[in-house]
């Protein structure tokens, strides 16, 4: 069972090879993401950073990225690496033409993970989440906090230096990202979530005042005719889990009723098993009784979500 840390280990500074990026640039590269992604990205400004979705038709999310601008014609998108190749071919399909151009730039940018003391060391204020500080070439993408400590993300050319902080080990940021509560898409649940599913809407995933965009009526709707029958929960387990598997409720044993969105080990400081963020419908939410792959695996635990649900657009 999860014990609250007095000491959280979440402090430190991890490289984060498991992201890569997306360089959009161009004189139309804001307007051509603004018309593919759940996001404004033709108001972005050039101290802020948004978390977005790029759905098929049908609404369901095909990746998600943290994106921002470099400058009024360069764009920066920051995904899992493993879903950036069929991603990055899937959304050049769309440019047309359109004067953007999309690369690969994972070669040329470091992606790395700050919490705790080492974004203490740089950022002496308070900023809101999705806020970007520039230094120098390198940016700072405040993230959710976990558990109350404070995350960021630094996105910096190759060979520009870290931020100083102790070295935090990965599998240690990965638990982060879990108590967060945000989950990203990976292989396993690439077109398995409409975005309200893990929450998007409510953590500024989602723009409702935007145009439209591939999927936008059906995640619409899905927000404003009241048929939202998933939601994002955390969840704690004694075993293993990994995004992808399915989740059942004791009751009914034939119908998984959600999916596990992302998970992390917990580390030895905190207490013992695995956690997630896991998609659940509501009606198998109140009926409690969870298990892990099958109505007679492994018990859940859930807890709600470390930040309020929107309620009202």
């Amino acid at each position: 069972m999860i014990i609250q840390p007095m000491n959280t280990p979440l402090h430190g500074v991890a490289p984060l090879p498991q992201y890569g990026v997306i360089r959009a640039e161009g004189q139309d590269a804001a307007s051509f993401l603004h018309g593919q992604l759940t996001q404004d990205v033709a108001l972005l400004g050039l101290s802020e950073a948004r978390l977005a979705a790029f759905c098929s038709a049908k609404g369901r999310m095909q990746a998600s990225f943290v994106v921002f601008k470099r400058s009024p014609t360069e764009l920066l998108m920051v995904c899992p690496q493993d879903i950036l190749a069929p991603t990055l071919k899937r959304l050049s399909m769309f440019v047309l033409r359109a004067k953007a151009k999309l690369t690969d730039a994972s070669a040329d940018f470091s992606v790395t993970g700050l919490a705790g003391s080492a974004m203490d060391s740089i950022m002496k204020n308070d900023h809101p989440t999705w806020a970007k500080l520039d230094f120098d070439a390198a940016s700072l993408v405040v993230l959710y906090p976990a558990d109350g400590v404070r995350r960021g993300l630094w996105v910096a050319p190759v060979g520009t230096p870290a931020p100083e902080g102790p070295a935090l080990d990965a599998a240690v940021w990965a638990w982060g990202e879990v108590r967060s509560g945000i989950a990203m898409v990976s292989p396993p649940v690439v077109d398995a979530f409409v975005p309200q599913m893990l929450n998007y809407e409510s953590v500024g995933g989602v723009n409702f005042k935007k145009g439209c965009y591939p999927g936008q009526e059906v995640v619409a709707r899905s927000q404003f005719r009241g048929t939202l029958k998933r939601r994002a929960f955390l969840a704690h387990a004694d075993a293993a889990m990994q995004a992808g598997t399915e989740i059942f409720q004791a009751s009914e044993p034939e119908q998984p009723c959600g999916t596990v969105a992302q998970a992390a080990a917990v580390p030895a400081e905190v207490g013992d098993g695995w956690g997630a963020i896991v998609s659940l419908q509501l009606s198998a939410v109140e009926a409690g009784d969870l298990h892990l792959g099958s109505a007679i695996g492994p018990n859940l635990t859930l807890s709600p979500p470390p930040y309020p649900l929107l309620a009202d657009i």
